[in-house]
């Protein structure tokens, strides 16, 4: 099979197709000949050497993919040949063919193409596991998402709004924040031209807001707690904005604040299939009900991998960058 190697530790330009051996599977594995995949800030950070995959994982990048059941292993009983899946990944979506845990694997929503099921299991899990499995947002309550209009933004967007929650946003630029406003945002915060803790203290009456989620890190740390209400929860997904800073415990105290970080690619499997099924049981039906969309910026070969990165380095995308095998 064809997949994108990572030749060495570099920019875009590293990123080669080349012909691989085709993934083995094990008796509770499938293997997906893939559709598509879509990118993600992780593979970016792999492709320049600071995110290795976890052990035994894929050595090729790609958190999720779409397409059809190619082979099932002897303990797999809800699969079968020919399903059309999209699936979440440790590694390995950037190629025609890759294996993966059966628990990991979810259907095509209803009303979705193959193609464009390939943007949902990553920002549908990560969202889910954070925000509502941990931070616990519920309905009536208020929401700050940083970044929109990424990939994780659109999608978070979506689902807190058809939860019942108040969505906050930032991102800079009005063009991204019309698409949030678009989406369901209610407060729409240009970063670069607005101080984001002002805008949520006044239209919350000064109180803040009681969940966040964050991946730009160091930068925003104090400024997300200055922006909490009382018992308000903080998640941190990434720290694209650095990972050292200084925080005011006291503020931490004032507001009985609670703080969490977690990623997705190194959580056991067990713990990867709680989460898959959590999100088949509460995102899926709204997926198939119209209310949440998979946010699609541009589709790319599979060869065309390393114009991809570049896009997403340079953050002009709004949505998902999806590679089509």
């Amino acid at each position: 099979m064809k997949a994108v190697v990572v030749t060495t530790p570099g920019g875009p330009e590293v990123l080669q197709l080349q012909e691989v051996e085709d993934p083995q599977i094990n008796e509770d594995e499938v293997l997906i000949k893939v559709e598509a995949t879509a990118l993600n800030r992780a593979d970016t950070l792999q492709r320049q050497g600071k995110y290795p995959p976890p052990k035994g994982a894929s050595p090729y990048p790609g958190l999720e993919c779409s397409g059809t059941i190619e082979t099932v292993g002897k303990n797999v009983s809800r699969w079968k040949i020919g399903d059309q899946v999209c699936a979440l990944l440790s590694g390995g979506g950037y190629a025609e063919k890759v294996a993966v845990p059966a628990g990991q694997v979810l259907p095509v929503p209803q009303g979705v193409s193959l193609k464009d099921a390939a943007a949902l299991p990553e920002v549908a899990c990560t969202v889910w596991s954070t925000v509502f499995m941990m931070s616990r947002l519920s309905a009536g309550e208020t929401f700050l998402v940083h970044g929109g209009s990424s990939g994780i933004g659109t999608f978070a967007i979506q689902i807190a709004k058809h939860q019942g929650a108040k969505v906050f946003v930032t991102a800079g630029s009005e063009e991204k924040l019309a698409v949030c406003k678009d989406l369901g945002a209610d407060v729409c915060i240009n970063y670069k031209t607005e101080d984001f803790v002002a805008r949520v203290k006044e239209e919350t009456g000064g109180k803040g807001v009681d969940v966040i989620l964050d991946s730009v890190g160091a930068t925003y740390f104090q400024k997300n707690v200055d922006s909490l209400n009382i018992d308000g929860r903080l998640f941190l997904l990434g720290f694209m904005g650095g990972a050292v800073t200084q925080v005011n415990l006291a503020s931490l105290f004032a507001k009985r604040a609670t703080v969490q970080a977690a990623g997705l690619r190194t959580r056991t499997l067990e713990n990867k299939a709680e989460i898959v099924c959590e999100v088949e049981k509460n995102v899926w039906p709204a997926i198939v009900a119209g209310k949440v969309k998979p946010v699609v910026y541009k589709y790319l070969p599979l060869s065309e991998a390393a114009e991809g990165h570049l896009l997403m380095e340079s953050s002009r995308h709004i949505g998902k960058i999806l590679l089509v095998a």
